[in-house]
């Protein structure tokens, strides 16, 4: 049994940053709820996905032409944030999920129409894995392959896959690309999804056999890190002038900053009447569990900070029309995949300190921490992968990942 959420009619009226992240905070007691459950399943419930189509949580990044709120990211962060406290794979879900909406309003209008055009509540997964085999045909591609980690696909009625398409006869280069295909040209593996941490995003396996796809289903990775997209020439607000890659790896790095405070909240009820029965101390009144607890919090408050100014100078930028400096997106970049290692330290730091009550399923610190260390494994979470470019572009140097 979950906790009822009140159903909010979003109408055509455009909520208010404040009205939708109050709408998130009433909803965590729910997913509190069925996150034990979410967790078993290895998916996100139906309901959930209900509750957050009913509040308008996927509209914050999508064109307001195809009925979204096109609003600032911070406000959807914002929103991810408080989700994941309440269920740290639902945060995740939703970070990938919601902001899937902004890449497509990066494609060709008619890819736009054919996705929202009956349904503005069309929700579309996606995997980036460059490891499908791609064919050049008259018109398009054709595409194959197996694909994992595909977040919250068994919600969705289209996907977004990677793959590099091969040099054309006529000397173009190879190049990388996202493939967009409805749902009745690729199957879902449901069993491939099994995890010591974020079970419930139901990060199933992807496989295609040999799709046809439009050249106008297609985005261009160029095209993104250039800010000169397609889907520029209908969604022409300052939001779709920013590079693909800042909004996409805050995604899959802002729901830990909600897991991370779940733990702490776990924390700090644990130590209200933890007495160990060997040494008889009490945790509340244990100096080094306080500056694990002070730390955890001060520097969460710090990385979000930093999240917050991030977005508020990239908008800047494109409110203004102005190019983004290289070296402040290969920063921003680096910053962003810092963020779930950092917690996931930070609360290694308190679980170890609480001793045999922490060891157990039941103890509600323990799942955030083991989905802060299943999501310290994305790619865009690896700060290695993002280190030569933060300096290299500080140096002048040409940045050596065109994904920032």
């Amino acid at each position: 049994m979950g906790v009822a959420v009140k159903r909010v009619d979003i109408g055509s009226a455009k909520p208010t940053a404040e009205e939708l992240l109050q709408r998130a905070r009433d909803m965590v007691p729910s997913l509190k709820a069925r996150a034990k459950a979410c967790t078993r399943a290895r998916n996100v419930p139906a309901e959930t996905i209900a509750d957050m189509k009913a509040a308008g949580f996927f509209r914050i990044l999508q064109p307001e032409k195809f009925g979204g709120y096109e609003m600032h990211p911070n406000d959807f962060f914002e929103v991810q944030k408080v989700l994941a406290e309440g269920c740290m794979s639902t945060g995740w879900m939703y970070g990938v999920l919601g902001c899937h909406p902004y890449e497509m309003a990066l494609f060709h209008e008619q890819a736009q129409e054919e996705v929202w055009g009956e349904d503005p509540d069309m929700l579309v997964c996606s995997t980036y894995q460059p490891v499908g085999k791609v064919t050049h045909v008259e018109g398009g591609f054709r595409l194959s392959g197996r694909w994992g980690f595909s977040t919250g696909s068994v919600h969705s009625g289209w996907i977004l896959l990677g793959a590099f398409c091969p040099p054309k006869d006529d000397g173009t280069p190879a190049e990388m690309r996202t493939f967009l295909l409805p749902r009745s040209d690729y199957e879902i593996d449901e069993d491939a999804w099994h995890t010591f941490g974020l079970q419930g995003t139901g990060s199933h396996d992807i496989i295609v056999d040999d799709a046809f796809i439009p050249e106008y289903r297609t985005h261009r990775s160029i095209d993104g890190f250039l800010c000169q997209n397609p889907g520029q020439e209908v969604n022409t607000g300052p939001l779709y002038r920013l590079p693909w890659a800042q909004v996409f790896t805050r995604s899959v790095s802002t729901a830990a900053f909600g897991g991370a405070q779940a733990a702490i909240n776990a924390g700090l009820a644990i130590m209200q009447d933890r007495v160990s029965t060997n040494t008889g101390k009490a945790s509340k009144q244990d100096p080094i569990l306080h500056a694990a607890l002070a730390r955890a919090i001060s520097e969460k408050r710090e990385m979000e900070v930093t999240l917050r100014l991030t977005f508020d100078e990239l908008m800047g930028y494109a409110e203004r029309g102005e190019a983004i400096p290289m070296e402040k997106r290969a920063f921003f970049t680096y910053q962003s995949s810092t963020v779930v290692r950092r917690l996931a330290r930070l609360i290694d730091d308190v679980v170890q300190l609480f001793g045999g009550r922490a060891i157990y399923m039941t103890s509600e610190i323990i799942q955030p921490w083991l989905d802060l260390h299943a999501g310290r494994a994305h790619v865009a979470n690896d700060p290695n992968n993002r280190t030569g470019d933060a300096i290299g572009t500080m140096l002048g140097e040409q940045p050596l990942n065109p994904f920032l």
